[in-house]
């Protein structure tokens, strides 16, 4: 299930530092993915196994510079309402300001649990100038020094256990259902998409409350297809907010890649695969989940004569790597036929993604791949490997059991990995492969 945790508070408190030391100490399972600039404001983290999406809000804020009281207001509202649990950042240094207590005042109203976060605690006389803040009204105070990073152990540990156990609340009906989700930037044709699939056939479409309050998961079952799709564009219109549409759009689709099984991406062909773009679908990966790329508006970019569909999916495919395995859909959304053919691709997806592969069978493929081409060895190091397994979970993990796990070098992983795509079709689906002592 999805944990988003979000870091709110005004401009200056520290709360990119916070992020960049959660994110970035405690083995926070975000490695660089080709492409990734330093500037994100979201990732994957993990703490004694437990893992979450932490968000700072800051980066969302526009013209943060001369505080719009609005502008943050709204980054507050959407954190709420997205966030399961929230982190209000003030500065010891500063003390409780006018912009901190109207903060205050809308995280009182919410039931979200909210951490109050004490920045620059760094001597015992600010452990006491910290008291100040309970005047905001909460009861949880973490006194933490982001920069150097004291203090952070024990607002982890409490974040934690804030992150409930896996929900297992969800109907069984429901689990056995494969979960599609449409993700991607605001305008790039994602509530177009996912209407032209609702508007097919209303009787085929019974909404069952989903799994959060804001997730309405549409049941489908037409062309003898049957799954759930997790609605992100957001089909009741929230009252636009202009400012921080981008923001609102990324927290509604990192809410819907942790609570599905394939995520379509949804791209504008003139716009292509940027940043924010694969950020998500770094997320997607990290999470092992299926991926559909639907390149849409596809007919603008026709009478451009180089731009050849080939072209441009070489072009995708190169930003994606390594993970380039990955289909890659052209449409425009005002051409319905192409949609179903992304819902049937995406079905594709989910069932290359719950692919079991008998140990033997297994063994016996991989062993003459491990003949053709043997591990090279390093330092006069020789790796030999034993044999291999596929682990239980949600998407493909192998574990490969050989003598000497760290001298298996990452092209060799690569080379095993291709072959496995090559031989058991895992289109569209991350693999994970550990190597282990025997």
């Amino acid at each position: 299930m999805g944990n988003i945790v979000a870091i709110v508070g005004r401009p200056n408190v520290g709360k990119s530092t916070l992020f960049n030391r959660l994110m970035g100490e405690f083995k926070a399972i975000v490695d660089d993915f080709s492409g990734v600039t330093r500037d994100r404001h979201y990732g994957k983290a993990e703490w004694q196994d437990k893992e979450f999406v932490l968000i700072d809000t800051g980066g969302y804020v526009h013209n943060s510079t001369d505080i719009f009281e609005t502008a943050i207001r709204d980054q507050v509202r959407i954190a709420i309402e997205e966030a399961d649990v929230v982190l209000f950042m003030v500065d010891v240094q500063v003390g409780v300001t006018d912009l901190d207590a109207s903060f205050a005042n809308l995280l009182r109203r919410s039931k979200k649990p909210v951490l109050v976060v004490v920045n620059k605690v760094d001597t015992f006389d600010k452990q006491h100038d910290s008291y100040e803040f309970y005047s905001l009204g909460f009861d949880k105070m973490f006194c933490i020094s982001s920069g150097s990073g004291s203090g952070t152990g024990e607002l982890l540990d409490e974040i934690v256990s804030l992150i409930p156990e896996e929900d297992l609340a969800i109907t069984e009906e429901e689990e056995a259902l494969p979960k599609i989700a449409v993700v991607g930037r605001p305008n790039v044709g994602k509530s177009s998409l996912v209407n032209s699939l609702l508007g097919e056939d209303r009787n085929i479409v019974t909404d069952i409350a989903g799994t959060t309050r804001d997730t309405i998961n549409s049941h489908y079952n037409f062309y003898g297809k049957e799954f759930l799709l997790v609605d992100t564009a957001g089909i009741r219109r929230k009252k636009k907010i202009e400012e921080d549409i981008e923001f609102y759009s990324v927290m509604r689709s990192l809410r819907a890649l942790e609570n599905c099984d394939v995520a379509i991406l949804v791209l504008d062909a003139q716009l292509g695969l940027d940043q924010q773009d694969l950020n998500l679908v770094s997320l997607a990966v990290k999470n092992g989940k299926g991926l559909v790329i639907l390149v849409n508006k596809w007919d603008l970019m026709l009478n451009k004569e180089t731009n050849t569909a080939r072209n441009y999916e070489m072009e995708i495919k190169e930003k994606l790597k390594p993970f380039d395995d990955v289909p890659i859909i052209f449409t425009s959304a005002i051409e319905k036929q192409r949609i179903h053919r992304a819902v049937e691709i995406a079905m594709q997806v989910y069932e290359n993604r719950t692919r079991r592969i008998t140990t033997s069978k297994l063994n016996e493929f991989i062993e003459k791949v491990i003949d053709a081409y043997p591990p090279p060895s390093i330092k006069g190091k020789f790796v030999t490997i034993k044999y291999v397994t596929q682990l239980p979970g949600r998407s493909p993990k192998f574990a490969f059991f050989c003598n000497l796990p760290q001298y298996v070098s990452d092209s060799y992983k690569r080379y095993l990995e291709n072959k496995m795509r090559e031989e058991y079709d895992f289109t569209g689906v991350p693999i994970t492969i550990y190597f282990r002592k025997k």
